[in-house]
């Protein structure tokens, strides 16, 4: 069982590297593990699949080396897979920031996908587990599966991060980089809810379900994000976290502001004067959600009277609270509810051109197994969609 490309992963960048193979007249084989191909496609985005972002671009993107991404994104861009949408008649829509969903359904840009690899006479296989791979003398490639060994001039491994076990991910890629003394940057869960200490843990579990839309949080390194946020019964959670926790490290605080469109301490001084006869609770309740403005009250130990009995120290802590409250995350929920793996192959190990190993030719790493991630909303599917689609020029 010999062909020309074999691509161990039939995810999002994995298909994609096969449909463009596949287009170049080489004979093209997917292998993967799973019952069903594509399963983190089928849940993406509560089962619409966010495939791209139509603000798409080299900026929303982490790596050890930020400017790798760059050729690939430019030369398969958010609009060329858009295109490809079209050409097949999916409904989708664009909802905040820029990203874009199914109008119906994951499963149309699945049956996409396997449409366009079945046209360019790729052949892929499901339910195939994969023992190990070897080089060859001759410079080929064998994949030693459960089902028997196949052969390859070039191999691709698109078998993404351990993000997500439930869907069967692994770090399978970083093994066949060790294998080969390739270097890999150590990984660790993305876009992925923090964990809090018991006292912060407290107060979040008596606000859980209460949302806050926009916050802005931003990290110890600068980094800003203007989001949802939304108290859960372990911690912190919603967009705004998620999008903060990749550039989060331990032992870092996050501040948060809780009413970004206002100065907070300004705003409490003009309420002050427009109406003092208010009780404080009364007055945050028209700038954030009532439990919450009454669950910082009580953390502050303030007495809920009225605002014009609020003295300028009581005000100012208030404001503070409000606009940058600091808290000291005690980690993340890890690689079970990550969206996303941080870390992944050196890409200085890799060509930004072809995305094929500078040391071992004819090896090539796409995707989420790559030190290249994305920002929360469709950014990861297009680094899938553009990495393959550039190995798939080359293998």
């Amino acid at each position: 069982m010999s062909y020309d490309v074999v691509i161990l992963g039939g995810g999002a960048a994995g298909l994609m590297c096969a449909i463009e193979a596949g287009k170049r007249g080489r004979k093209t084989l997917v292998l993967d593990h799973a019952s069903k191909i594509a399963d983190k496609i089928r849940i993406s985005g509560g089962g619409r699949c966010n495939f791209t972002n139509i603000n798409s671009a080299p900026d929303k993107f982490l790596s050890q080396n930020p400017h790798f991404c760059t050729s690939a994104l430019k030369r398969y861009t958010q609009n060329d897979f858009i295109d490809l949408v079209k050409s097949h008649g999916i409904p989708y829509h664009e909802k905040t920031l820029g990203q874009l969903f199914c109008d119906d359904s994951a499963q149309d840009i699945i049956d996409m996908l396997l449409a366009e690899c079945a046209k360019a006479g790729v052949k892929v296989q499901n339910e195939t587990p994969i023992e190990s791979v070897r080089k060859n003398d001759d410079g080929s490639f064998t994949v030693i599966t459960s089902r028997g060994n196949y052969d390859g001039l070039a191999l691709v491994i698109a078998t993404g991060g351990p993000s997500i076990p439930k869907m069967g991910s692994s770090t399978f890629a970083y093994e066949v980089a060790n294998q080969f003394n390739i270097n890999v940057i150590p990984p660790r869960a993305g876009l992925v809810p923090l964990v809090f200490d018991p006292i912060i843990l407290t107060y979040t579990k008596e606000l859980s379900g209460v949302s806050v839309d926009p916050v802005e949080v931003k990290s110890v390194s600068g980094k800003t994000f203007r989001e949802a946020l939304l108290f859960t019964h372990k911690g912190i959670s919603g967009p705004a976290i998620l999008q903060i926790s990749s550039y989060w490290q331990i032992g870092e605080a996050i501040t948060i502001n809780l009413a970004p469109d206002v100065v907070a301490i300004d705003w409490l001084k003009q309420q002050k004067n427009t109406q003092p006869k208010s009780k404080l609770s009364v007055v945050l309740s028209y700038l954030l959600p009532k439990a919450l403005g009454e669950s910082i009250i009580a953390a502050l130990k303030i007495e809920d009277g009225r605002i014009a009995d609020q003295t300028d120290v009581t005000l100012k802590a208030l404001a503070k609270r409000i606009g940058a409250w600091e808290v000291k995350p005690s980690g993340s929920e890890g690689y079970r509810t990550a969206e996303v793996t941080l870390g992944g192959i050196d890409t200085k190990e890799l060509s930004s051109k072809t995305m094929e190993s500078n040391t071992v030719p004819g090896l090539y790493f796409i995707g989420e197994a790559v030190d290249v991630t994305g920002h929360l909303g469709g950014y990861n599917f297009q680094w899938a969609w553009s990495s393959g689609w550039c190995a798939g020029q080359f293998v």
